[in-house]
């Protein structure tokens, strides 16, 4: 069998693909041991608090060992695949071992891929190697690692497997002084879930043994947490999209102080200017609708009123004037709640606007929107009305100044030339942080995009 050398090994390491990430949450291997990679070949994708992201190896060699399991979160900086760059073959599988009910804890086989957890399974070689901190231990490790005894006898004795379990259940079981070796899984491949913990904690109680923490050591809350019923409940751990979103509304509601102004509208013209473009043959094949018209609106107040561009700076006690428009547009995608930006979006024609949001759109629906996209917003919109939604009180995206909510479209009766007539109506809804914009200049940003909408013309004139 190859033996791999510490000086033709190579580790690549969780890099920080956005501004400021601690860790990622690896979503899928594109690689297995024993594959051959190349300098720019993606390995993998991750999960960041900000989007998914694919991750290219900066090398060749041969794929000697994953270090995390799929689902496994990890820190940034570290090792999460070994690379032997020395050029030598790809490791043997070992010879098949006789048929057990359980698995035997021989060499691990290198062809092939089962969804293991991390720490569960053997290496390809004897080398030792320290124990990782944290959940992150190698996926292949070596049996004399596993069983804690010296180096691997020709016939070593057999290995009390590590539980299958992710570092969360892992954790949740520590404090709760569960031995995971002890319950029975009802996940998927043997693996250990929360439910499972809970369920196995209350007739654990009891009884305390060896590996069960002192009483001290016990949280006070587990009698409630032994009361979790996972036939009617279900726990979903936030990560991802949703923390970040989560902990930076947590941030904006309790930093800016946050105000909402309101206007209802009657947007018939602009309805009629999206189904005249749609014909217009500048727009073939770009995406038209109402959210370009409300996009191109919102530019044009902001040039009236440019004080509204702006963000706080509190560190240094000032107001910061923004002479360029980063407009977000916030997007619902599976794994949550994005608002990528256009850059740069006041100096954009109308159709550049156009192919700028279709492709913000239809990057983020395939959840391959970058961490860059959405750094640098100064001002949002959001669509509500898509959802059939009248209007809401958005809360503001961290460093932005004011962010606009779209009702619905609805024909409803409306005063029109002194007649009541129906007319396609909306509502807008903007809010604001009262320490840069005050209720007079909220009122007239807000007033211009309603007035733009009604009369579209003013795109021309006002622009």
């Amino acid at each position: 069998m190859t033996t791999m050398t510490e000086a033709s090994v190579r580790e690549f390491k969780m890099p920080d693909v956005g501004e400021g990430l601690t860790e990622a949450e690896i979503l899928k291997w594109y690689v297995q041991v024993g594959d051959t990679v190349t300098d720019g070949q993606v390995v993998c994708e991750v999960e960041t608090a900000k989007a998914a992201v694919e991750l290219p190896i900066p090398y060749d060699g041969v794929v000697r060992e994953l270090r995390f399991a799929e689902g496994t979160t990890v820190d940034v900086g570290t090792a999460i695949i070994a690379v032997d760059v020395s050029g030598g073959a790809a490791p043997e599988p070992a010879p098949a071992a006789p048929a057990e009910p359980a698995p035997a804890p021989a060499e691990a086989e290198p062809q092939g891929r089962t969804p293991v957890l991390v720490g569960y399974g053997v290496a390809a070689s004897s080398t030792k190697r320290r124990p990782r901190k944290g959940p992150g231990v190698a996926v292949a490790a070596a049996p004399a690692e596993l069983n804690g005894h010296g180096p691997a006898a020709p016939a070593p004795a057999p290995v009390r497997e590590r539980p299958l379990a992710k570092p969360p259940v892992r954790k949740l079981a520590k404090d709760l002084g569960v031995d995971l070796a002890q319950v029975i899984p009802s996940g998927p491949d043997g693996i250990i879930t929360r439910e499972d913990v809970h369920a196995a904690v209350a007739p654990a109680e009891p009884v305390v043994e060896a590996p069960v923490p002192a009483p001290a050591a016990m949280p006070a809350p587990a009698p409630a947490v032994a009361g979790y019923d996972s036939a009617r409940e279900t726990r979903i751990p936030v990560k991802g999209v949703r923390k970040a979103t989560a902990q930076a509304m947590i941030g904006s509601a309790f930093t800016a102080p946050h105000v909402t102004e309101f206007v209802t509208v009657d947007v018939t013209r602009t309805m009629k200017l999206v189904e005249e473009l749609k014909q217009d043959k500048e727009f073939q094949g770009l995406r038209v609708n109402p959210l370009l018209l409300i996009a191109k609106a919102l530019l044009v107040a902001i040039k009236r009123n440019p004080e509204v561009n702006a963000s706080w700076d509190e560190a240094a006690q000032e107001i910061v004037l923004k002479h360029y428009v980063n407009l977000g547009i916030a997007a619902a995608t599976p794994r949550g709640l994005i608002v990528p930006n256009i850059k740069d979006a006041q100096d954009k024609t109308l159709p550049q606007l156009s192919a700028a949001l279709g492709e913000l759109v239809s990057t983020a629906r395939e959840g391959k929107t970058s961490p860059a996209a959405m750094q640098g917003g100064t001002v949002t919109i959001t669509n509500v009305g898509v959802f059939g939604v009248d209007t809401g009180t958005p809360i503001l995206n961290p460093g932005e100044s004011a962010i606009l909510a779209v009702g619905a479209i609805k024909l409803q009766p409306w005063v029109h030339k002194g007649k009541v007539k129906p007319r396609q109506v909306t509502t807008l809804a903007l809010s604001f942080d009262h320490r840069l914009v005050d209720g007079e200049l909220g009122s007239k940003v807000l007033a211009d995009v309603a007035a733009i909408l009604e009369q579209p013309k003013r795109l021309i004139s006002w622009a």
